[in-house]
């Protein structure tokens, strides 16, 4: 029975489109009487068969050991297509945390979106979100989690401009594909690159290639440059970072799956190329200095964010920037366990934010307060999230902070100073968020905030359970280490630098109105925060801005040069042609006259020349 669930693997990723085809019907408006809803049980029930499946799965690699399953979907006499799957206890594991979270998601979103028309269709897009994250955990070969990364980039389009009728919401989903396209056709190219060369895609095959693989260095920076190009789009990394904070406007429970296991499956594709990019020391420097600059710089940025939404993704991105420098200085280990711990912390920290929003209709939290008595579950739910993201012993993404210092103790101690920083940073904006919205008085939109409606609260429950639990779990699954191979002075600064930032976001002087300094010195630090370095005014003054000069000077010259050549062309050919009428007589001898003479010119022409 267990081969019988490892040769069918390629289900686990089917079960989400069969749901998402599934819902067609109800999504186009072929079925009206029933109502949506039952398009998003069908979801709901294959997204848990999917998670029984993959737990059958994990169970039965478990105990027998890493397979490959290869599954052969066209086959002609001389051609042969399949479809290649890597069954490991690393990628099933990413499996039920993706299947696990997208059912907590879906029943999430019954309450969330209960009045929404388009229900059947937010669930089939969920579903196709599901199943192509599926995928790239699975694929055994770059073009297939390639492929299907695409599909992701779609998803994303189509989640963001999930309510189409708002203008902000277009212009949203418009710039977060814009701006992962760049880092995609980046990725093709060393893609394409890495097929010519290796002549395979399978990651098996590409780490034999990279042993006995002769490139120049100029070669292997621009391939190296080009394969980390797609996942740094894919995590918001910088300079593709700010799709990730404009995709906010799509519905809460997309950003719960987006700012936890999407994000992550760049970051997965990015892990198991890392044999590939070690061939350039640019390249993995390049990824350290990015993940670098996106962690600082996120956890900023984050602080001075009044949307509760957008503080929480400006927080992933530093997250996924610890994940940079893990695989950049080739420490793979500790990006996996950043990537697990940070995606059900986070998880948690959006199911909280999405209940504030849709009991008060409010997102900014200078306009909240004093729901910390109203709201017990999200209170409770957020609190734990903001434990498991800070590096407080024992919860979660302690265990990522305390490996990923022990491992760059020695070698990179500036790393370390990142990794503390961040943790403080993101202590501090955790905890100010805390106060804003759960302490203090009410004001005018929580003065009438009751509790969740069950739908919402039981998978925030649930989660808010497991994130206590994630200790426990990975003791079972052998990823904490033994007491006795602790860096303590390590263990001190990191719990120092947890305790530190909570205890300034508890005793910072905070403005319900946050209003601007009276000092300029304050008041520009403030602006330079808030609007994210001005990195969009950036990139108009720069990228946009030459990209227009360049449309306007080729409209130029297609208006003025190229159309007016064929115009000129035109003219002389019709100038010519009407006096040419005139010479027409109608007498042989004429014509015969005129082919004399011309040939007789350019006889003496050629002849001139030859001399």
């Amino acid at each position: 029975m267990t081969q019988f669930f490892l040769d069918t693997c390629w289900w686990v990723p089917l079960y989400g489109i069969l749901g998402a085809i599934a819902t067609l019907p109800w999504a186009t408006g072929l079925i009206r009487r029933t109502g949506p809803r039952p398009a998003a049980y069908i979801n709901i029930a294959m997204t848990l068969m999917a998670f029984v499946h993959g737990a059958l799965l994990f169970q039965g690699i478990w105990n027998q050991g890493t397979q490959t399953v290869s599954v052969v979907w066209f086959e002609t006499h001389d051609l042969t297509l399949s479809l290649s799957f890597d069954l490991s206890v690393m990628n099933l594991g990413a499996v039920q945390l993706i299947a696990g979270l997208s059912l907590l998601a879906q029943v999430f979103a019954l309450g969330y979106m209960e009045k929404e028309w388009a229900l059947a269709r937010f669930f089939a897009l969920m579903g196709m979100f599901e199943a192509a994250m599926s995928g790239v955990v699975l694929s055994s070969s770059l073009f297939l989690a390639y492929s299907l990364l695409e599909v992701l980039t779609l998803s994303t389009y189509l989640l963001v401009g999930f309510w189409y009728a708002q203008p902000l919401v277009v212009t949203a989903a418009r710039d977060a594909f814009l701006t992962k396209r760049v880092g995609d056709v980046l990725l093709l190219m060393g893609v394409i690159a890495l097929s010519t060369w290796a002549g395979s895609l399978d990651f098996d095959d590409l780490y034999e290639w990279v042993k006995t693989a002769e490139l120049t260095p100029y070669a292997a920076t621009l391939l190296g440059l080009a394969l980390i190009a797609g996942p740094t789009g894919k995590c918001a990394q910088f300079p593709l970072h700010l799709w990730l904070d404009e995709s906010m406007e799509g519905p809460n429970p997309a950003s719960i799956l987006r700012n936890s296991v999407v994000v992550t499956c760049g970051a997965y594709v990015l892990i198991r190329l890392q044999p590939v990019v070690v061939l350039s020391p640019v390249a993995l420097s390049t990824l350290v200095a990015i993940g670098t600059i996106t962690a600082v710089g996120a956890s900023l940025v984050a602080i001075a964010q009044i949307d509760i939404k957008r503080t929480l993704s400006y927080s992933t991105s530093a997250y996924l920037g610890l994940v940079f420098i893990a695989v950049g200085t080739e420490w793979p280990g500790v990006a996996l366990m950043v990537l697990l711990t940070h995606a059900i912390a986070k998880a948690l920290l959006f199911m909280a934010g999405g209940s504030v929003i849709l009991t008060t209709t409010c997102q900014d939290i200078t306009e909240l307060g004093g729901l910390g008595a109203k709201m017990p579950a999200t209170t409770l739910a957020y609190g734990v999230g903001a434990l498991g993201m800070v590096g407080l012993l024992p919860l979660g993404c302690f265990w990522g902070y305390r490996l990923g210092i022990d491992f760059l103790w020695q070698e990179h101690p500036e790393l370390v100073v990142v990794f503390l920083l961040v943790n403080l940073l993101t202590a501090l904006n955790l905890t100010r968020v805390f106060r804003l919205v759960f302490l203090g008085p009410a004001q005018a939109k929580t003065r009438r905030a009751p509790e969740v409606p069950w739908p919402m609260a039981v998978p925030m429950v649930f989660l808010t359970v497991f994130t206590l639990l994630v200790p426990l779990v990975m003791q079972r699954l052998y990823l904490l280490p033994p007491w006795q191979y602790v860096n303590q002075p390590a263990l001190a600064l990191l719990i120092l630098s947890g305790f530190a930032g909570v205890t300034l976001g508890a005793t910072v002087p905070l403005s319900k109105t946050l209003t601007r300094s009276r000092q300029r010195s304050l008041r520009i630090a403030q602006d330079l925060l808030a609007y994210d370095f001005y990195t969009e005014r950036l990139y108009r003054m720069t990228v946009v801005g030459l990209v227009a000069q360049l449309a306007r000077a080729s409209d130029w010259f297609d208006r003025y040069v190229v159309d007016g050549l064929v115009n000129a062309v035109g003219f002389v050919s019709l100038l010519s042609g009407e006096g040419l009428k005139y010479s027409i007589s109608g007498q042989s001898q004429g014509y015969l006259f005129t082919i004399v003479v011309g040939v007789s010119l350019l006889g003496l022409l050629m002849t001139w020349t030859m001399w």
